[in-house]
């Protein structure tokens, strides 16, 4: 959706190429849209967390790296939506970019030795990243941006499938739930933008909060927060596996999953 002048807020005009569903300034004064913003904690504490979990398990850094990529993405999408500034949008959306080209690199370097670094895949997708962000600050056209994107999670797909086909089959439901989350996120994405006058319209009608159960939106942060977050756990948990770390997933608060090494490893 082009930026719509729905009302103005603390922000002002909404200088980016894209104004999503929800109806801007309608919570907050000080926050564009309001749902879409607070709905990127899900992608900003758990990666945080993991990331420390990570750190103190002594694994690889490639792996503390996706996990702060994830919660730079956070990090920039909260900006995006509640501002709706054309620079904000770029710190959203070229992270993406990059936090993805990481999760590339590590499902695909997952059966090497130890603290091995393989130079080749990181030029290429250093090489992809660089273009794609040079080509997208010149042609400021949103499709070529997930269509970039949508190629790197097909390159993840292809990989997931094939080691819980062929390598590690007891992965397979910790694979297909990340995936499928991320389906879900994916599917409701798609209905915000194509039924966003008829999720407007209902929204008129309904009690508040349960007009915001229908930001849909929000809820695409939410589940592709999560399956990016459960991504990670199945990355590092093949990972851990080839190495002999022993790998386990406990639940924090008997709810959020983390993993967990039995033998801990520095290095």
């Amino acid at each position: 959706m082009a930026p719509s002048m729905d009302r103005l807020g603390y922000w002002g005009k909404p200088t980016s190429t894209l104004d999503w569903c929800e109806e801007n300034y309608v919570v907050s004064f000080y926050i564009a849209e309001f749902w879409n913003t607070v709905s990127n904690l899900i992608m900003i504490l758990p990666p945080i967390y993991g990331a420390l979990q990570t750190l103190s398990n002594g694994l690889e850094l490639r792996y503390i790296c996706s996990f702060l990529g994830l919660a730079a993405v956070g990090i920039g999408s909260w900006c995006f939506h509640m501002t709706l500034k054309y620079e904000m949008q770029l710190l959203d959306e070229l992270p993406m970019i990059y936090s993805c080209c990481v999760f590339v690199y590590c499902l695909y370097e997952c059966f090497k030795q130890e603290n091995t670094i393989n130079f080749i895949p990181i030029c290429l997708l250093l090489v992809f990243s660089i273009s794609v962000s040079l080509v997208y600050l010149h042609w400021k056209e949103p499709i070529f941006h997930q269509v970039m994107y949508g190629a790197l999670v097909a390159c993840l797909v292809i990989r997931s499938i094939f080691i819980v086909t062929w390598v590690y089959p007891w992965l397979r439901p910790l694979c297909y739930t990340s995936l499928g989350i991320f389906l879900l996120g994916f599917v409701l994405w798609n209905i915000d933008n194509l039924l966003c006058n008829s999720l407007r319209a209902s929204r008129q009608t309904l009690p508040p909060v349960v007009g915001a159960v229908t930001q849909f939106h929000a809820w695409w942060h939410i589940l592709t927060g999560l399956g990016s977050y459960l991504h990670i756990l199945f990355s590092l948990q093949i990972r851990s596996t080839y190495l002999k770390h022993r790998p386990k997933v406990k639940f924090l608060c008997g709810v959020w999953p983390t993993l967990h090494m039995e033998s801990p490893k520095t290095g």
